[in-house]
């Protein structure tokens, strides 16, 4: 059974454990229910203790059963049988306490924790909202700002920002069931069950103010904005009335395409970070790292692997190089700093444990090195050779190329065995999307050291395998070939842009160009060229050619005025391209049009054996790309649009 009770003196404590995350199933529910009617029969009992065993509080719900039908007892009927026991409950929480499992701890009268435990609503980050009662009790414990901040971002907050809220009652130091059944013991006096409150009011205007705000974050996303719907009826209507809103809303978003979508997201990457491929196999301890190249990439990894308590020494060819980098690198602190991200004491820390060097002799002891070297060949073959006489032979020696093939960087290297790409996005420190790239003689312990430091820097890694562009820049290319020819059809740059932005992307495909340099993607087909092989000219080419390489040039697709960065529609671009342009029928709609080549490619690579599944290359795309994460992704589409 997932439940079990024990007494201590008149307190029973009531431990779930349902490992691995103390879900809360169908069989969990009932033996709570019967937990909760047993001992408002038992008279020997003044108290209950609610705990869970394992790593953590009841994370939230059984996601196995999602998408099927739901089975009594329902959570909101456990909620408010709890919250109506004759002997008060206790939650005593560790890890973390979401979703259903903090719509539970609601329902107890107390609730305890350890100062590392968190609690949160995250129901938006799958399009749904609290089922439970989560809207509707929370506004009456604690103020109307800090309940949308909870419900509307899904973003769980720790447990001293907790009590600070009055989200618990008491934190727990050292034992949290001894501190829990003290607590309980004691009799504290009772404060009035929440569904018997009155909402904290609000300020006139709030709510107004609030839709705005709530509207602008949520780029499009239906649930936050519904979310705070039923927080605002929990404060206007009486509390079944603002129950039974919040359950009409949560059904009907669980039916609806975006939570689908949000769904395929979520389970997707719980499945990447643990791929069949490396299943069983134990990782290389990783304890030192070291990044060759202080550009904007290489400072970006050292950043992140900081960020994760690694110490990493910092590889440039001289001293001004090594002096760049180190000022890149402390710039990314101290932006952090500045947007509050870290303290000024942090940052100090991230680059104390930073050792600069130009002497690969550094790497002696090094477990994990990373090159982030220009996209050149022979540049990156040069590094691996001195790696090779500097490092440990099991030093695990990793690439960072975009294009290139591994392959052919690791040509000659001893024990090939210990390399692999690791392509990381810019800017590393913050794009969470990681493409694992092995090649033939990649060992599996070297492809589960890829994963366990995705893990370690919170990343979402996706196997791919080699060809030009991997996964992402490949679908990319196919992507921006395809926008370019409908200019072609003379569809106007802006209006693609407009039609992608409305679709739920940040940018448009030229915007993004524009910001990023279209002579990065020029150098690499230039640098093909010269290689003999036959790369199609493309409109790019011949912007850049004119000069025109984005915003840093002042202009690019677009113009752009000195010092801003709002484009505006170009005559001189129109005139460069006038000669190519051959006026044709336009798609109705373009981001569908041009989300189907994403897909198309995406199916060839499939095909290809490039990606595993569908859903790795939803994640490169959501991930690294942009691509709205409440879409799903260019493959989930496809597989909606072919199921009708």
């Amino acid at each position: 059974m997932p439940v079990s009770i024990a007494r201590e003196g008149r307190v029973a404590v009531v431990t779930v454990d349902n490992p691995p995350v103390n879900a809360l199933s169908q069989a969990l529910r009932q033996s709570l229910w019967d937990a909760a009617e047993a001992l408002d029969a038992d008279p020997a009992v003044d108290a209950v203790v609610l705990l869970c065993a394992g790593r953590t509080f009841i994370a939230g719900a059984d996601v196995t059963e999602f998408g099927k039908p739901p089975q009594p007892p329902h959570l909101p009927d456990l909620v408010a049988r709890i919250e109506a026991a004759r002997k008060p409950w206790t939650a005593a929480i560790h890890g973390s306490a979401l979703g259903g499992g903090f719509e539970v701890a609601l329902a107890c009268r107390f609730r305890v924790a350890l100062p590392s435990a968190s609690v949160g609503l995250p129901e938006v980050t799958l399009g749904i909202v609290p089922g439970a009662g989560g809207t509707v009790r929370l506004p009456r414990l604690v103020p109307p700002t800090a309940a949308v901040e909870l419900v509307t971002t899904g973003r769980p907050v720790k447990a001293p920002q907790a009590l600070e809220l009055g989200l618990v009652d008491r934190i727990v130091e050292g034992d949290l069931r001894a501190g829990a059944v003290a607590f309980a013991a004691a009799l504290p006096p009772l404060p009035a069950q929440l569904r018997e409150r009155a909402p904290i009011a609000a300020e006139p205007g709030f709510w107004e103010e609030a839709e705005t705000a709530v509207r602008k974050a949520a780029r499009g996303e239906a649930a936050p904005l519904r979310a705070l719907a039923c927080l605002r009826r929990a404060t206007e209507a009486d509390f079944d009335a603002a129950m039974a809103f919040e359950r009409e809303t949560f059904l009907a978003l669980r039916a609806s395409p975006e939570a689908a979508a949000l769904r395929h997201v979520f389970f997707a990457e719980r499945a990447a970070a643990r791929p069949a491929s490396v299943k069983g196999v134990e990782p290389r301890p990783v304890r030192s790292a070291a990044v060759i190249g202080g550009g904007t990439m290489g400072a970006g990894i050292a950043a992140a692997l900081r960020d994760a308590g690694l110490p990493v020494t910092l590889v440039e060819r001289d001293a001004d190089a090594l002096d760049r980098g180190l000022a890149t690198l402390r710039g990314i602190f101290d932006g952090a700093v500045k947007r509050g991200r870290l303290s000024e004491a942090d940052a100090a820390r991230r680059m104390a444990g930073v050792e600069g060097s130009t002497d690969y002799a550094a790497l002696a002891d090094t477990d994990l090195v990373v090159e982030a070297v220009f996209e050149d060949l022979a540049v990156k073959r040069a590094v691996f050779e001195r790696l090779a006489s500097a490092c440990r032979a099991d030093a695990i020696l990793a690439t960072n190329t975009s294009y290139l093939d591994p392959r052919a960087i690791a040509e000659g290297l001893p024990d090939p065995s210990r390399f692999i790409g690791l392509h990381f996005f810019s800017p590393a420190n913050v794009m969470k999307l990681l493409e694992i790239v092995p090649t033939p003689e990649t060992a599996p312990e070297t492809l589960a050291t890829g994963f366990a430091l995705a893990a370690k820097l919170r990343k979402i890694p996706v196997q791919a395998g080699i060809c030009d562009g991997f996964i992402g820049n490949r679908i990319l290319k196919r992507y921006r070939a395809a926008a370019e020819a409908l200019v072609r059809r003379g569809v106007a740059i802006a209006d693609i842009d407009a039609a992608m932005r409305a679709y739920g992307f940040a940018m448009g495909p030229f915007e993004a160009q524009d910001l990023g340099g279209l002579d990065i993607a020029f150098l690499q087909r230039e640098g093909a060229r010269q290689r003999g092989e036959d790369v199609p000219g493309t409109l790019g080419d011949i912007l850049v050619r004119a000069g025109r390489k984005g915003q840093k040039t002042g202009g690019g697709w677009y113009d752009y005025a000195p010092g801003e960065r709002r484009p505006q529609p170009s005559a001189e671009v129109a005139r460069l391209l006038a000669g190519e342009v051959r006026a044709g029928d336009a798609p109705a709609d373009i981001a569908g049009h041009l989300v189907a080549e994403m897909a198309a490619e995406g199916a060839a690579i499939l095909a290809e054996g490039i990606a595993a599944q569908p859903s790795d290359i939803d994640l490169v795309e959501i991930h690294g790309y942009g691509f709205p994460r409440r879409r799903g992704g260019p493959m989930f589409q496809s597989a909606l649009a072919a199921a009708g």
